[in-house]
């Protein structure tokens, strides 16, 4: 079954890893080192893929969780024939290489998902099996298993340390997702030291308490066969999700092997020297691939290209046979939405009564649902405080359990906010599906490791995050989102809405769906606010507009306002109503604007920033939120830089002054302050 030329390949691998590390005197040699066994198995014997189109959709997914391992993952590219060159990887960790320190989806070819902060990626690779098992529910059919593939995971004892991992994989046991494949790299060893100082449980006991079907290769540093059978085994298994237990030695080889010396840090030259004299190779020469390995691997990727010809094959036949489903998989493989879907989007005028945001973004689910078939998603065990699921959802749930089936759409999380974002993170870098997670807005924080990676991996998750501000009332300040919003908006590739009211919503859903490359985040309200006149889907897409002009001869052209009020969410009414309080007490004339997004708002042109926010106009801002950002925008914000209070909403508003009132009165001073001031210009963009 093994001959010398695996031998061969599997101390090739260790002896470039060691190699690629060195030169960048940068980097994690040790587990490369130690899982290049498992890992060549794993290529050369089970993973379907074609390295000249990393794109082909039923390819099997393989997930590094450990990513400080990169190097091994970059090498196993490299042999298979993906863009990933010999210079590529003698450029590791450099500016502008193709081999980050981590990995990085769209970064690399063959990468699937951004991993490096332990367990998410082990925690993506159950998205990923999700997104599988919906896909071959929805779209297989007799004769044609069009979507047939496994995900692989590796990952080490510090991802099955953090709390995301174990979320997910709870989950996923019970999900009974028996197309994934977690190959546990057990090598008693992390950054301190040994594990013993503080990782002593039995982990594949938790993994059979969550419902996985677990092994133990005890020999994962030569036990060929045994990993081979494992992962052959563990293939077979249909309803469990199954993790492999590989005991291995970190830095196999090297000098300082089996301790924390070859974690993180380059093995010297003298170490690397003895390493390639241990397998065999020339001290004096680096970056050595023999031609054996380059042939074994090769041969690999042919017979992966061979599966992606068969597949196209069967996708022929499956369109003479199933014309519509096919188009609708096609369609979803190439993310193009469906024609016509922003028709459904619910439109409204100030007659309509004043209604929650949240329960606005539950009508718009509602008229998405049925016509964007690729929305799944779920709440995190607040399904009816989030108002997430529509009117005929049907659960994604084994279907021996009665509690659905693996065609539903809908996820019942559980309490697992991080579990909850990783998964969708999965879901999204899967393709053909547009996930959307729930909770209250100040539980963001415990997804914000996931969260963060949604935007850095350019993953287009929907993040409906209701009860958004001290609005949500008694719950108090443990419930009450002061802080998060700035953080989300700090954060780098995100789109944050905070709607006010049912066409921002509208908009805000229309413009989340239109950036694929974005994460979205909607802030939504537990308290009631009126429909808005002025406000508009479209002008929902530019981030922030004039929604109103207030007081005497304010429908004149080319007037300048007295004073600019720009609010966000429930308080853009709030904004409304102490302008009139202006215009009717001291004859102001104040402009209203509603910013739901900030980000849209600034890639919009400078003549149409400086047209809403007018240059020499003393501006405010009204939002139930830190003030943290605002003066980018306006000379005054006026918001809570405290946390909040357990009180009814409107007298938790009245105690932070923000009512009409209070806001008009400090708006006033504004105005006073730049009668004797000179107006600085804002929002400057060079």
């Amino acid at each position: 079954m093994f001959n010398k030329t695996d031998s061969l390949a599997i101390n090739t691998i260790r002896v470039l890893a060691a190699d690629v590390v060195q030169k960048a005197n940068s980097g994690h040699p040790g587990a490369p080192m130690g899982c290049a066994p498992m890992a060549h198995i794993l290529f050369t014997r089970f993973l379907n893929a074609n390295p000249k189109n990393s794109a082909w959709f039923n390819r099997d997914r393989f997930v590094l969780s450990n990513g400080h391992a990169c190097a091994l993952q970059y090498i196993m590219l490299h042999f298979l024939g993906y863009k990933v060159t010999m210079d590529d990887l003698k450029q590791f960790r450099q500016l502008d290489s193709v081999t980050p320190g981590h990995p990085e989806r769209t970064h690399t070819d063959g990468v699937e998902v951004t991993t490096g902060p332990l367990g998410q990626g082990i925690s993506n690779a159950v998205g990923m099996a999700i997104a599988e098992r919906h896909l071959a529910a929805t779209f297989n059919q007799p004769e044609f298993p069009v979507i047939d593939n496994t995900v692989f995971a590796i990952a080490g004892d510090g991802c099955l340390q953090e709390g995301v991992a174990s979320e997910a994989c709870s989950l996923a046991g019970h999900l009974e997702l028996g197309n994934l494949v977690v190959l546990y790299d057990s090598n008693g060893i992390q950054i301190d030291g040994s594990t013993k100082l503080g990782f002593t449980e039995d982990v594949l006991k938790r993994f059979e308490a969550y419902g996985w079907h677990t092994q133990t290769v005890a020999d994962g540093d030569n036990d060929l066969a045994g990993i081979e059978r494992a992962i052959r085994t563990a293939k077979g298994e249909k309803t469990r999700p199954s993790i492999i237990l590989v005991t291995t030695t970190i830095g196999f080889g090297a000098a300082k092997a089996g301790t924390a010396g070859v974690h993180g840090s380059a093995l010297g030259d003298d170490s690397v020297a003895a390493v390639k004299q241990l397998f065999g190779f020339d001290a004096a020469h680096k970056f050595v691939v023999p031609d054996a390995v380059y042939a074994l691997y090769g041969a690999r990727a042919a017979e992966g290209a061979q599966r992606e010809e068969e597949w196209n094959a069967l996708m022929q036949g499956y369109a003479k046979a199933h014309p519509e489903l096919h188009a609708e998989l096609v369609r979803r493989i190439e993310g193009r939405l469906p024609t016509g879907w922003e028709a459904a989007l619910p439109r409204f005028t100030p007659a309509d009564k004043a209604v929650a945001t949240r329960k606005l973004s539950e009508t718009v689910i509602n008229a998405l649902a049925p016509v964007i078939p690729e929305l799944i998603g779920g709440s995190a065990d607040l399904t009816g405080s989030n108002l997430t699921r529509w009117k005929d959802a049907v659960d994604f749930q084994p279907e021996p359990t009665g509690l659905g089936n693996y065609g539903g759409r809908y996820l019942r999380y559980g309490v697992r906010e991080h579990g909850m974002a990783a998964i969708s993170n999965g879901i999204a870098a899967y393709g053909a599906n547009i996930p959307f997670a729930s909770t209250f807005l100040n539980f963001i924080s415990y997804a914000a490791g996931a969260s963060r990676l949604s935007a850095l991996g350019k993953l287009r998750v929907l993040y409906v995050m209701t009860h958004d501000s001290i609005g949500l009332g008694e719950d108090g300040p443990t419930h009450q989102p002061i802080e998060t919003f700035a953080m989300l908006r700090a954060t780098p590739n995100y789109l944050n809405f905070r709607p006010a009211d049912g066409n921002e919503v509208s908009g805000a859903y229309m413009a989340a769906l239109l950036h694929a490359d974005h994460p979205s985040v909607f802030s939504l309200t537990r308290q009631n606010v009126p429909h808005l006149e002025g406000s508009s889907v479209e002008n929902t897409l530019k981030g922030g507009y004039t929604l109103q002009t207030v007081g005497p001869d304010s429908g004149a052209g080319g007037s300048v306002p007295d004073l600019i009020i720009a609010g966000t969410g429930s308080e853009t009414s709030l904004a409304v109503d102490a302008a009139r309080l202006l215009a009717d007490k001291h004859s102001l004339v104040v402009k209203v604007v509603s910013m739901p997004c900030l980000e849209l708002f600034d890639a919009q042109p400078d003549a149409y920033r400086h047209e809403v926010l007018t240059p020499g106009v003393p501006s405010v801002s009204v939002e139930a939120l830190a003030t943290f950002g605002w003066h980018k925008y306006v000379h005054h914000p006026i918001g809570i830089d405290t946390f909040g209070l357990s009180a009814p909403y409107k007298q938790a508003y009245e105690r932070v002054g923000l009512t009409p009132d209070a806001v008009a009165a400090k708006a006033l001073k504004v105005v006073d302050y730049y009668k004797k001031n000179p107006v600085p210009t804002l929002a400057l963009q060079f």
